[in-house]
């Protein structure tokens, strides 16, 4: 288990006023903050204090957060800036008034088919273009996934966060057998198994977003850690379709092919995937 170490109201990092907890996950906590010198407001990532007792991740953090930074994406939530403050490793982001995709589900359930395909064409662009910088996002989620309309069935705008913990490509894995970056209702075959990973493992783990999105429910569900990760590594994923009354059928081929095990078997591009599952629904994701 994660433990955090409090951080005090108003206390300081980096030049960061800190004002209110607003977010925590697997990897730390996100604070509404004030940029002591623009004035503005910012949304400051502290990370858990146990990925900072490594220097190798220190180094990769930093390193990763400014080509991270570097990439001008009008889906991608822009980073101010990064790095290591009195011992403690942070992230500056733009501040988005809205709620995350993972809370629209939990609040609203299935999602307007329309607003779904929308949210999954902004954030397929995003990671295709961190892919052309050679980075690989590693953990996307619907915690990930900022919306800045509380009601997707009017015009979403999405936004893709936590560019800074993404994993360079080009590495020939980033991760032993049993060791992964990621969450499990979402991660990848080949993270299971520390096997070389790149964009089509971010396009396995988009698929499986837009099947929870879409059906109301992760597209495994098993009843431990143990027996999901066998599940994304050997099982077939259920028909999208029979789990969303009204989707085409269609759509369950293109499901099967972005969530097929080996890597090469999927699209080759996260646009590539949502235009054929646009396609075969039988609407349009603009």
């Amino acid at each position: 288990m994660v433990r955090y170490q409090p951080i005090q109201l108003g206390a300081q990092i980096a030049g960061y006023q800190v004002e209110r907890e607003i977010g925590r996950g697997g990897m730390g906590v996100v604070y509404l903050a004030k940029d002591l010198r623009l004035g503005r407001a910012v949304a400051l990532k502290v990370l858990a204090p146990e990925l900072t007792r490594s220097d190798a991740f220190r180094r990769r953090f930093i390193r990763e957060s400014r080509v991270a930074a570097a990439i001008d994406h009008p889906h991608i939530v822009p980073i101010f800036a990064s790095g290591e403050s009195d011992g403690v490793l942070y992230t500056a982001m733009r501040y988005v008034s809205g709620p995350d995709l993972g809370t629209l589900l939990d609040r609203d359930g299935p999602l307007p088919v329309t607003g779904v395909m929308r949210i999954a064409a902004q954030v397929a662009s995003a990671l295709d273009a961190a892919h052309e910088h050679h980075l690989v996002h590693g953990d996307v989620k619907p915690g990930n996934i900022l919306v800045a309309t509380s009601d997707v069935g009017d015009d979403p705008y999405a936004y893709l966060m936590d560019f800074g913990l993404a994993k360079p490509s080009l590495d020939a894995s980033f991760t032993t057998v049993g060791e992964f970056v990621g969450t499990v209702d979402y991660v990848t075959p080949e993270q299971i198994s520390g096997r070389p990973v790149d964009g089509r493992g971010d396009l396995y783990s988009l698929a499986c977003v837009v099947y929870e999105a879409l059906a109301g429910e992760p597209v495994f569900q098993r009843d431990d850690a143990v027996a999901l990760l066998w599940a994304h590594q050997y099982d077939p994923p259920p028909e999208l379709s029979e789990n969303r009354p009204g989707l085409a059928s269609a759509v369950d081929s293109v499901m099967a092919k972005a969530m097929a095990k080996a890597p090469e078997d999927r699209y080759g591009s996260c646009r590539e995937f949502v235009a054929e599952l646009v396609s075969a629904a039988g609407g349009r994701a603009s």
